[in-house]
């Protein structure tokens, strides 16, 4: 009963339908250890993360509301996630071109360059 409550507060049983995929797609991940502290502490600013087991993937064009964290957690049990602010996974994979596709369903359009870099 205990467990039962505990999911139900954190929301962890939920899963949103965001179509086929990776069975991780639509659920809230669980607070992970990381070399910089735990998943969930991250999560706290608000915004959307990706975390990246590969080291090869990047949020250019989105910087500004997403964050990136390249970590070799074990406890990570795909290559990649990206997750939305509520720590529910919107993509998970390890092709670059994949994820730069899904970008603009979850965080918008990204920012040029060029736009990024003036002040």
């Amino acid at each position: 009963m205990n467990r039962y409550l505990i999911e139900k507060i954190t929301a962890l049983q939920v899963r949103y339908d965001f179509g086929d995929g990776h069975p991780l797609l639509g659920s809230r991940m669980r607070d992970i250890g990381l070399r910089r502290g735990r998943l969930y502490a991250l999560l706290h600013a608000g915004r959307g993360l990706l975390l990246d087991r590969t080291g090869r993937l990047s949020v250019a064009g989105w910087a500004d509301r997403l964050d990136h964290v390249a970590d070799h957690s074990e406890e990570l049990p795909t290559p990649a996630v990206l997750l939305r602010p509520d720590g529910h996974v919107a993509w998970a994979g390890d092709d670059p071109a994949d994820l730069r596709a899904h970008l603009p369903r979850w965080f918008g359009a990204p920012v040029p360059a060029t736009a990024a870099t003036a002040v």
